[in-house]
């Protein structure tokens, strides 16, 4: 079943692309691969999961908010591609929360976001991640995700 078929089934439909927030692109195509910028927790120019995981969230709720990541950067994906469809495979998931000091549960806030992946993808969903804590992240956003796509 295509992604775009894919979204329809599971009844998600992706929010418009965020616009860059500062001097780069949404996303830049390499011959094969889509790099996808960061893209934070937003919703209508507003960041939706703020704070520090551990503290100011829990983690299914910075999951929710890694998800919602991923639904921006498929908006991104499909803006710059014009389907869905065009992607062969989710190639790298990059995941930063913004976590208290020694914060060790990153992966499963990133879960959020490889889930999703899995469910609009199927099998070339599946994709290498690095799933890391940091001190801070723009506009104090509990997570941010990048994404590389493979596509056709």
């Amino acid at each position: 079943m295509s992604a775009e078929a894919r979204l329809r089934e599971l009844g998600i439909a992706l929010p418009s692309p965020p616009a860059a927030a500062g001097a780069y692109v949404p996303a830049v195509r390499a011959g094969n691969l889509l790099v996808l910028a960061g893209t934070l927790p937003m919703r209508d120019g507003k960041v939706t999961h703020a704070g520090k995981v551990g503290r100011d969230l829990d983690i299914p709720s910075a999951a929710a908010g890694a998800r919602l990541c991923a639904l921006n950067a498929l908006a991104n994906a499909r803006a710059a591609l014009g389907s869905l469809d065009a992607v062969r495979r989710v190639v790298m998931v990059q995941g930063f929360v913004n976590g208290v000091d020694g914060f060790p549960d990153s992966p499963k806030v990133i879960n959020g976001c490889s889930e999703l992946l899995l469910e609009v993808f199927g099998e070339a969903g599946r994709h290498a991640r690095a799933a890391v804590s940091v001190n801070g992240l723009p506009l104090n956003s509990a997570v941010e995700v990048q994404i590389t796509l493979e596509v056709g």
